[in-house]
């Protein structure tokens, strides 16, 4: 069947037919039609062991233990995968490590913002929200719109909170992380390279958020409120309530306070920080009239199809629209109509986050090798070839723990048990992780990571230590041919090739009078080397 007569047949499904349809399917129609298309081979799927570490890595935040390898190898069970990927969302460290990824997200481009996420109180209300499986939707509304009085929205406001000061900031801060679209550049003129924005995007949206302010700590907003900007040409202008579709809200309270209304904004912060409480809300909320104009059918458009497109690079390592923050007409998505169906497609599910997740891990666009064949490479935005993602701080942390201690400490465990310990490693792991910058884009390893991991006395010791549980000193009891694969097993999920063997057997050999030291410089190799720092 042509690629193009698959997609129209696709499309002129029943809904009903399209909902039956598991949405990893879907996924794969779409990719795999455009790859025949362009004539492009995809790479072979990944192996049994790489395909459990990549998932792992990006579901929960760290690489398997040796027990869990060993159990999907042997496993015979057709679905095993899907029951894998289950097992690893139901567990509570998926809560958390996605809670950690969302916190980093959203404090994107905050020079003050943590080095690598994960803690603060937004932290704290986003761990609850993914333990509660919230939709996206209204996790959305909680931050807009927090009650620091209610007990579940306890942190919500820290989304907000920091960006009182710069109103400037705050309205491209919430268009980018929510809409995926950076409309600063339209804040002096109309952007000089997309039609689709103007000033008046960038000063309706700020008009929505403008009359938010601290009052005694806590967020408050003003009963009225007008934004003015000087256009270009012309005379200065009043901005509209308008969000990024050109969709206008009227209102009354579009205009300056009089001195009354000053005062009594005066006076609400002055009490509100005297009691500790935070004031009421006014009877007409430019915040609220966002989010309720954002989650709108026609306008949510941008809200589902960025929330889609972040998943989607999240775990692919490429946006099927990048940058995340450039959606708009003249930067149109790799595949427009896998975008299209997958927006739909979570806002009919009512933004439930888990269930996309889901679908775009199991596809088989996600589990393709990171190894081509060919001197010529597809585009990264065909999705033929998995993309090496490097690990973040906390990913690289909690894995080094797991991959330097004895593995049988994980054997025997009950269910409870080893998710105890698993949460107990991360918080010793969080520490370390704040060392580590968080990877951007065109990741390289910096200056400071180097040096800490080639002359830092806290790697030796937190890591590297022969005494107690640790890897190397199990190591020690077995034969030089059986520990070498053993650590290879516990750190990078397979066994030593033939080559690999021979060199460390020959390494081990030639430094037989300092055997503990060579241990310790064969598993400092391994874990400081490209397999171990990349998700592949």
């Amino acid at each position: 069947m042509r690629p193009m007569r698959s997609l129209l047949l696709l499309a002129c499904l029943p809904a009903f037919a399209l909902a039956e349809t598991p949405l990893e399917t879907r996924i794969d129609s779409h990719i795999d039609a455009k790859l025949k298309s362009e004539a492009h081979v995809p790479a072979p799927q990944l192996p049994d062991a790489t395909v459990l570490r990549r998932t792992t890595l990006d579901l929960v935040g760290r690489i398997p233990t040796l027990p869990e390898l060993n159990e999907y190898l042997q496993s015979q069970d057709s679905n095993k995968r899907a029951k894998m990927v289950d097992r690893l969302m139901a567990s509570p460290a998926f809560a958390r490590y996605q809670a950690y990824l969302f916190d980093v997200m959203l404090n994107e481009g905050n020079p003050k913002g943590r080095k690598g996420g994960g803690s603060g109180s937004l932290s704290e209300y986003l761990v609850m929200a993914m333990q509660e499986n919230r939709p996206w939707d209204r996790m959305f509304r909680e931050m807009m719109l927090p009650d620091d009085a209610d007990p579940k929205l306890k942190g919500a406001s820290d989304f907000l909170r920091p960006k009182l000061a710069d109103t400037d900031r705050m309205a491209n801060d919430v268009s980018v992380a929510f809409f995926g679209v950076n409309v600063s550049c339209a804040q002096c003129h109309d952007h000089p390279l997309v039609h689709d924005w103007t000033q008046e995007h960038f000063y309706g949206m700020k008009s929505f958020l403008a009359r938010t302010y601290d009052a005694g700590g806590f967020i408050a907003e003003r009963e009225a409120g007008i934004v003015k900007y000087k256009p270009n040409k012309g005379p200065e202008r009043s901005a509209k309530l308008m969000f990024l579709t050109g969709a206008t809200i009227d209102s009354e309270t579009l205009r300056d306070l009089n001195k009354d209304e000053a005062k009594k904004d005066k006076d609400v912060a002055d009490k509100a920080k005297a009691e500790k409480k935070a004031p009421a809300a006014p009877k007409f909320s430019a915040r609220a009239e966002l989010v309720k104009l954002a989650l709108q059918p026609k306008e949510a458009e941008f809200f589902s199809k960025s929330i889609v497109n972040r998943l989607w690079h999240r775990f692919l390592g490429y946006g099927l629209v990048n940058p995340l923050d450039q959606m708009h007409s003249e930067n149109p998505p790799s595949h427009p109509e896998l975008l299209a169906e997958l927006a739909k497609d979570m806002a009919a599910n009512k933004y439930e986050l888990r269930r996309m997740i889901r679908g775009i891990v199991l596809s088989k666009a996600y589990s393709r090798g990171s190894k081509y064949d060919s001197e010529s490479q597809p585009p990264a935005a065909s999705f033929a070839v998995g993309r090496l993602k490097p690990l973040t701080p906390m990913q690289m942390a909690t894995s080094l723990k797991i991959a330097t201690t004895d593995p049988k400490q994980w054997e025997g465990l009950k269910p409870d048990e080893f998710e105890k310990r698993i949460e107990q490693v991360e918080s010793q792991a969080r520490g370390f992780a704040s060392l580590i910058a968080m990877p951007g884009e065109n990741f390289q390893i910096g200056v400071g990571e180097a040096l800490l991991f080639s002359n830092g006395d806290r790697v030796m010791k937190e890591f590297f230590a022969d005494g107690g549980n640790s890897l190397l000193a199990r190591m020690k009891a077995e034969k030089p041919e059986a520990a070498i694969e053993l650590m290879l097993r516990t750190t990078l999920g397979r066994k030593p090739t033939a080559e690999e063997a021979k060199a460390l057997a020959a390494f081990t050999e030639s430094r037989k009078d300092r055997a503990d030291e060579a241990r310790r410089q064969m598993l400092w190799a391994v874990c400081t080397g490209p397999e171990f720092r990349f998700n592949h």
